[in-house]
């Protein structure tokens, strides 16, 4: 079988890949892109809802804010090509995108396929070779080039190879954990893998009891307490009760807070939801006290109707014996003081999250301390570059992962070509 020469090979053809592919060809190299699935872009079919939320819009320093997993590494990517980078690209391909809530950014025409047809035309008017369903089953490093060794047999040499085969969150999309192996090969330090961006586990009575399960709060605050008691971090958006436990935007974001609390050794976590974010606590003794007394014959529960979801209320007086039928009248001092606490500050316990294979985002990957910021290439091996989710940076959901892929992908391929046409 013949020996292939490629001058830059990406292996990975997810929203990093892709972008590596097409900027190494945009600087002129002759480049291989290589996935082991049977399609291109699967992560990026499926982001947003199949609607993929291809970036922010958000200034600079706000999506650098929202990638609370060493973000601040990519400020010298950033300082290459950035969030509005991406939206002048995808525009230039002819894909119109549109702004909606916290900055996110969508196709115009709701769907992922039209930003994933878009990269696929342009590798093609740019001639760049793609093989998919071919795993790569090894890569030996030389002081010149590179060797892939493919499954069936055959050997590709390029003077550059970029590694974009994301972490090892959703596994579906072929993000399997391939590149730790290839990276620790050529010497590079694979930080704790954990999973962020995911539903957490509950033992809480109420929980295993099905009490609140399929239950939304909508715009409550959550925040995860430290072993002290202290808040870790608190998101302001809405949250799901589930028969495991806790999932949704609010929960998803300080997932990966908990978790490494969980990788410090705690094996609980406390949790605490303030139902009422716009009310202070004593602005709502006050406000419901006068309610009480104007309306001392009204029951209690019909006096804090739609201060919550009817069932939330119905578990919280119920939790505080507080009868439904009971009147405004007859509910003690105590009752009412504890009751306000439950609403601003219920607490519950989480024992564990989903495994990572049901994580959005991968934690940990190939140590940043390693990487050369501005080029994305390896300190300890020339003509190797790492991008996208293999790398340890994590975002929260939002177009913040992605936003770190396509710019990594797009530094990693420019700076692979570059080193390979100089050789």
């Amino acid at each position: 079988m013949n020996k292939l020469s490629y001058q830059v090979a990406i292996i990975g053809g997810g929203p990093s890949g892709l972008m590596a592919a097409i900027a190494a060809a945009e600087n002129g190299a002759k480049t291989l892109l290589i996935d082991k699935g049977n399609k291109l872009g699967k992560k990026l079919a499926i982001s947003g809802g199949g609607r993929c939320n291809v970036t922010n819009r958000l200034p600079q320093d706000e999506v650098i804010k929202h990638i609370p997993g060493n973000g601040r590494f990519l400020y010298s990517a950033f300082s290459v090509f950035d969030n509005y980078d991406i939206i002048d690209f995808f525009e230039g391909l002819g894909v119109q995108l549109k702004e909606e809530d916290h900055g996110r950014m969508f196709p115009v025409s709701n769907s992922a396929k039209s930003v994933v047809n878009a990269l696929l035309n342009r590798l093609e008017e740019l001639h760049v070779t793609v093989k998919t369903d071919t795993p790569v089953e090894a890569v030996h490093y030389g002081e010149k080039q590179h060797t892939l060794i493919l499954r069936n047999g055959q050997k590709v040499t390029a003077n550059s190879v970029v590694i974009a085969v994301g972490g090892k969150a959703v596994p579906h999309t072929g993000s399997t954990g391939d590149g730790y192996a290839w990276a620790k090969k050529a010497g590079h330090t694979i930080t704790k893998i954990f999973p962020t961006e995911v539903p957490l586990l509950s033992k809480e009575p109420f929980i295993k009891e099905k009490k609140l399960q399929g239950l939304s709060l909508r715009d409550i605050r959550l925040t995860v307490l430290n072993e002290k008691g202290k808040p870790i971090i608190t998101h302001q958006m809405d949250m799901l009760f589930t028969h495991f436990g806790v999932s949704g935007p609010a929960v998803l974001r300080c997932s990966q807070f908990v978790v490494k609390e969980f990788l410090k050794g705690h094996k609980q976590v406390t949790m605490e939801i303030d139902a009422l974010p716009g009310m202070t606590s004593d602005s709502f003794v006050n406000e419901y006290k006068r309610k009480m007394e104007e309306n001392p014959k009204k029951t209690f529960k019909n006096i804090c109707k739609g201060l919550v979801p009817e069932r939330f209320l119905d578990f919280l007086l119920l939790r505080n014996s507080i009868s439904l039928e009971d009147k405004a009248a007859n509910i003690s001092r105590e009752k009412f003081i504890n009751f306000t606490r439950d609403l601003k500050h219920f607490q519950f316990q989480v024992e564990g999250s989903q495994p990572i294979e049901k994580a959005f985002v991968t934690g940990g990957g190939v140590s940043t301390k390693e990487i050369i910021p501005n080029t994305l290439q390896s300190k300890l091996m020339n003509g190797l570059y790492f991008c996208g989710e293999i790398l340890d940076i994590h975002g929260y959901t939002g177009g913040y992962n992605i936003t770190s892929a396509m710019v990594t992908g797009r530094v990693a391929g420019m700076n692979a070509a570059w080193e390979a046409l100089a050789t």
